[in-house]
């Protein structure tokens, strides 16, 4: 066998690719998640990797597993993801195990990311890397001195929970400060909000309810003065974090993800600014933030990575010189030996 299979699930959508020892995608299915039961995801997966092992069971067309999963993974093993139903302590790793037949292991998605950027990505090489994903949600995958940071609780790299202004903000409930000013849901409230106070747009053709963060880049690219001023406040509020994020942890590279990395041009340059300003100037002069180029794969490779890892630990010196440019350690993932 050649291949393991790696999986990014969302809190809409379920990814699952086949991938092979270099990193390259053979195969991959996406899909709507089933979002009907707290086992729909499960089957979901199962029946997807099924489908990609082209009439081979499982044990025999996948060395390992892994899953990006939208959420925490505990120490035991078990996910709890508040965009799926009933995922307060499912105990993924395990179930998918005992239904494939095969090694799986479990990582959050900010994780997964970073560790896909250090293999094949803008952060290859670098034992001091963030990668910040802007989406729906925010959150930030940190690697320091070749380590993922965990913290107590698996509860680092919660960076929408970061304050970035001193006006008074009206949160969205569950999330933080961050995210209810700059992830993409923010960027298309605050587009309706102006609209609705009366200024100009050419986004008020549009249906206001049905505005998004993509529709607001579209008519800003084209020139719309509102759509850009939402976009230089978002910029601005962003660098304001980054400097937090540079400032605490002096990365060699801080990579920009998620669904908003496709309009970063639009607040890449107050961001910059912004964190020139605010962040530790000796730190801020040497770090690199740049977009990534793996769109959405970058999970999906993380993943493979994580899937590879015990695998390769265990061939010849061969295969562990293409694995060799990821810079982790070994504890990056729940697995089902952990969680039982």
């Amino acid at each position: 066998m050649s291949h393991v299979l790696a999986v990014d699930l969302g809190g809409t959508k379920c990814s699952v690719a086949v991938v092979d020892l270099k990193g390259t995608i053979v195969s991959c299915r996406t899909v709507p998640v089933d979002v009907s039961s707290s086992s729909g995801p499960v089957f979901q997966i199962v029946q997807l990797a099924k489908h990609l092992a082209g009439g081979k069971k499982p044990e025999n067309a996948y060395v390992a597993a892994a899953v990006a999963v939208p959420g925490l993974v505990r120490s035991n093993g078990t996910v709890w993801a508040p965009n799926l139903p009933e995922w307060e302590h499912m105990p993924l790793a395990r179930r998918l195990t005992r239904s494939l037949g095969i090694p799986v292991r479990v990582e959050s998605d900010r994780n997964a990311a970073v560790l896909g950027e250090c293999w094949l990505g803008a952060a290859r090489g670098k034992s001091d890397a963030i990668v910040l994903m802007i989406g729906t949600g925010i959150g930030a995958g940190i690697l320091s001195g070749g380590r993922i940071i965990r913290g107590a609780h698996e509860l680092s790299g919660c960076a929408g929970w970061l304050t970035v202004t001193r006006e008074q903000v009206h949160m969205v409930r569950g999330r933080g400060e961050l995210e209810s000013l700059v992830a993409g849901p923010a960027i298309a409230r605050a587009a309706q909000q102006r609209l609705r106070n009366g200024e100009p747009s050419s986004l008020a053709q549009l249906d206001m309810s049905k505005i998004t963060a993509h529709d607001v880049a579209a008519v800003a690219r084209q020139g719309d003065e509102l759509a850009i001023d939402i976009f230089n406040r978002a910029g601005r509020l962003l660098g304001c974090a980054v400097a937090n994020l540079v400032s605490l942890l002096d990365p060699e590279i801080i990579i920009l993800g998620g669904g908003m990395a496709a309009v970063a041009d639009l607040y890449l340059g107050p961001l910059q600014k912004a964190m020139f300003e605010c962040a530790q100037p000796l730190a801020a002069a040497k770090v690199r933030v740049v977009v990534s180029g793996m769109a959405d794969t970058v999970n999906l490779i993380g993943c493979a990575r994580l899937a590879w890892e015990p695998a390769v630990s265990t061939q010849e010196p061969a295969l562990k010189m293409i694995m060799s440019s990821a810079s982790s350690g070994k504890k990056h993932s729940r697995t089902q030996k952990e969680s039982q």
